[in-house]
């Protein structure tokens, strides 16, 4: 068993596809369109076969108040690895994104959180080869 398909909620799928490829680097993978909103799937660049992330309209009336408390906790909606953190927040930080935790230890890895603009806060993560 594997994991084929994972989703985040977003407020808008168009400026969520905008901010997830031109912004992070991930590629469109599926655009169908679904009633008034979109299929809409996206992988890493390096992976296109692998594990794809859903851009899910936020629709659900369940959907605000618990992505709401995620955030007033600061916690984040999904994690995201890379090999170099630091280069990474560079990069993102020089494109305007927001940081709510620049790169911090945490045990044997590596985390950072920023505002994906959608209604999210997502972490990455630079495992340490520690373990």
């Amino acid at each position: 068993m594997k994991i084929y398909i994972t989703s985040i909620f977003v407020d808008d799928q168009q400026k969520a596809l905008q901010f997830y490829t031109e912004t992070l680097g991930f590629e469109k993978k599926h655009d169908v369109p679904a009633g008034e909103h979109r299929w809409l799937t996206l992988t890493a660049k390096d992976a296109p076969g692998g594990t794809e992330l859903l851009l899910e309209p936020s629709v659900h009336p369940a959907v605000g108040p618990y992505r709401a408390a995620l955030v007033a906790d600061g916690i984040p909606a999904t994690s995201f690895q890379v090999d170099d953190l630091e280069a990474e927040y560079q990069r993102l930080s020089a494109k305007g994104v927001t940081f709510t935790l620049p790169p911090t230890e945490a045990g044997d890895v590596k985390v950072a959180v920023f505002d994906d603009t959608c209604g999210n806060l997502i972490q990455l993560m630079e495992m340490s080869g520690k373990g």
